[in-house]
């Protein structure tokens, strides 16, 4: 079964088939045979009529309502082919040859036409939701936002930017619904948008804006057109000289702006843009701009509610939206711009599509076993899992069923009771969560692979596969292949190897950087990504190591820090975790978060009482957390130098407030390394090896 016959039978799959209901009747326990047996017998005996009856009852309910198991698009044990015979190189096994799907629709080829047919599906229906405090989701339409980003387009084209593809427009803003209408008016007219966030930094915002020659941003708040007004005013960004507002703006903003050369601005129209013409502009956390083409935004298919949390200035979740939502007229609901009411925006939008990355399921996994406190509760939970796991293997996924009614259904509440399923992409989830998961929350859980030079995505995990450790099999657009590292002992011929993508969805280069455009791109066209991936043997890619992090210990020995990262990530009092190496140095060193949701509770079961910031400080506290590390470590297999010797306990989450994380929830390791220099240097000089 091909890719498109396959997608179109999922429409259209559904109810009891045919053969079913033929084989009811035999599937019916079969009555006495006996010649003692005859009506008369049973005419005497009214408990058995209705014992029959009462079986026979639920034979029927049981059949009828009972859930059957996906259908995989292809042989779960051959998700990916082979390219020219090359058993590294593959592409996904739902292609009928070697020619990658470029459009899934004839006619939709752009992110201007996406947002076209979905207008032609919806209509009037609802497209972006926002709400208040305490108040219900408010929405407009899909007319409305089409109109909105006619008249903004306008407005830019009379403040003096071109209508074509070099045309590059800053947006600088939170997630809201300004966001989206302001760069479908940049679509209208064939303009290139260039997302910014405030964790880039000065510096970085600086260098992006003389970049890409930006003269026009759009905000959200005057906060954020201050701080592009200082930069103006300092001479720093020449070229800026209009800012748009979604919020109201004082006089004093206006006149300042006025007084530097920078107009406050309004509104838009349309023109459709070319399938080849660019569509964005993604500066990544080291802000190398990423050029992205409108034809690699059309490899993907969704139709519901989503919630949209996750940065507007990356890739992930611009393709969902763009791609997944707007494409087929369904509505995306905006959190409130405060992530700890997340979980309130959740319960009220009650989405059925969720994208995550691997640090909120993780959240999500800890607080369902933190809440199970009494051995009781614990041990029927666990069972309720193993019940639910054995359906997935093969191939029911509910949330209909004894155990969800009775376990599980105050978590799927939580979530807002509608899910259907959920992506998780950015970084690696441990395969114990993921299956945990997919049990409690009794939805489809995938999980995604790709970077933003790859418009998000490369591979993905297949409907009707719920294993878990690995990433999926390549996606229709796009082929990969393994290549040697020799330096990491990872050789192609042996299914391991740097990770490398080719297809419509791979970017054309970093804008004005043809030196490191050389050094992402071959001759050849292939991306080489920098992680490091094994094939396994159904066609699927696990991610096992990271190039571009590692570093040497003064014996030789390289290390990756991000993979160690993800194994102690399953400690159960550990939230979130730093791995630190000294080519100086033979050993690992670490910062530790603690939950503080078990952490307290955790240390209490081992005898130790205490705050959660008094228990930080506590020496046989920091012994406790290292040996159990260092056990979950063992178990994953972590080899002896990779294990850390020493650990620094932190009371204060790594956020993206403070600069220790990124937008897309990734450490940002050289900051961390330098606010905790002091207790770096400070393990190195008094750990014993």
């Amino acid at each position: 079964m091909h890719f498109q016959e396959w997608l179109q039978s999922l429409h259209s799959s559904g109810g009891v088939r045919g053969p079913v209901r033929e084989d009811f009747w035999s599937l019916l326990p079969s009555l006495p045979s006996s010649s003692s047996f005859s009506l008369s017998s049973l005419s005497r005996s009214p408990s058995s009529l209705l014992g029959i009856g009462a079986l026979a009852s639920l034979t029927a309910y049981w059949l009828v309502t009972r859930r059957r198991p996906m259908q995989p698009p292809c042989d779960l044990n051959a998700q990916s082919i082979a390219v020219q015979g090359e058993p590294n190189w593959r592409r996904s096994a739902l292609l009928k040859d070697d020619a990658l799907l470029e459009f899934y629709y004839d006619d939709t080829r752009t992110a201007y036409d996406m947002f076209q047919r979905g207008l032609r599906v919806a209509g009037n229906g609802p497209c972006l939701g926002f709400r208040k405090p305490g108040e219900p989701y408010q929405w407009i339409s899909y007319t409305e936002v089409a109109e909105q980003a006619q008249v903004l387009g306008s407005g830019l084209l009379g403040k003096g930017c071109q209508p074509n593809p070099q045309q590059f427009v800053g947006i600088f803003a939170q997630n809201r619904p300004e966001w989206i209408i302001s760069e479908l008016a940049c679509y209208t007219f064939s303009m290139a948008v260039v997302p910014l966030y405030d964790t880039l930094g000065e510096e970085a915002m600086v260098h992006i804006l003389n970049l890409a020659e930006i003269s026009l941003v759009i905000c959200d708040k005057e906060e954020k057109a201050e701080s592009l007004l200082g930069n103006k005013e300092k001479g720093a960004t020449p070229t800026l000289s209009c800012l748009v507002l979604f919020n109201d703006c004082s006089d004093a903003i206006v006149e300042r702006g006025k007084n530097c050369g920078v107009e406050i601005l309004e509104l838009t129209q349309l023109m459709p843009p070319k399938p080849q013409d660019l569509a964005v502009v993604c500066f990544t956390s080291g802000t190398t701009g990423t050029i992205c083409f409108y034809r690699s935004l059309c490899e993907s298919s969704c139709k519901d509610v989503s919630i949209s949390y996750l940065p507007l200035a990356h890739m992930f979740e611009r393709m969902i939206q763009v791609v997944s939502m707007f494409c087929h007229g369904a509505r995306v609901g905006f959190y409130q711009g405060d992530i700890s009411l997340l979980m309130d925006d959740i319960k009220t939008l009650k989405p059925t599509f969720f994208p995550v990355v691997p640090r909120l399921l993780n959240r999500i996994y800890d607080k369902i076993l933190g809440s199970v406190t009494s051995p009781l509760r614990r041990a029927v939970l666990h069972y309720a899992v193993r019940r639910k796991q054995a359906e997935l293997s093969s191939g029911v996924v509910r949330n209909n069923s004894l155990w969800d009614r009775l376990v599980f259904n105050r978590i799927q509440a939580n979530l807002g009771g509608n899910l259907r399923f959920i992506l998780t992409a950015s970084a690696p989830i441990s395969p114990t969560v993921l299956s945990f998961l997919r049990a409690t929350l009794g939805c489809l859980i995938f999980e995604g692979y790709g970077q933003t030079e790859c418009t998000a995505g490369c591979t993905f995990s297949m409907p009707g596969d719920w294993s878990a450790g690995h990433v999926g099999a390549p996606l229709p657009c796009a082929m990969v292949k393994l290549v040697d590292i020799p330096d990491m002992n990872y050789y192609a011929k042996n299914g391991e190897g740097e990770i490398c993508i080719r297809g419509h969805s791979v970017f054309r280069g970093y804008l004005k950087d043809e030196e490191k455009t050389a050094e992402a791109l071959d001759s050849d066209g292939w991306l080489h990504s920098g992680d490091v991936g094994q094939w396994l043997l159904n066609g699927t890619l696990r991610i096992i190591d990271r190039k571009k992090h590692i570093f040497k210990l003064s014996q030789g020995e390289y290390i990756a820090p991000e993979r160690i990262e993800n194994v102690y990530m399953r400690c159960v009092p550990v939230l979130q975790v730093f791995v630190h190496g000294d080519s100086l140095k033979s050993h690992l060193i670490g910062i530790v978060v603690p939950d503080p949701e078990v952490f307290i509770d955790w240390v209490k079961e081992r005898g130790i009482i205490g705050s959660y910031k008094e228990l930080c400080q506590h020496p046989d506290v920091k012994k406790a957390v290292l040996d159990d590390m260092t056990a979950v470590g063992k178990e994953a297999g972590l080899k002896s130098f990779e294990q850390l010797k020493d650990l620094h306990l932190h009371p204060e989450m790594f956020t993206v407030s403070n600069g220790l994380l990124t937008p897309t929830l990734k450490s940002r390791r050289v900051d961390i390394r330098r606010v905790f220099q002091e207790q770096i240097t400070n393990m190195y000089s008094t750990t014993v090896i």
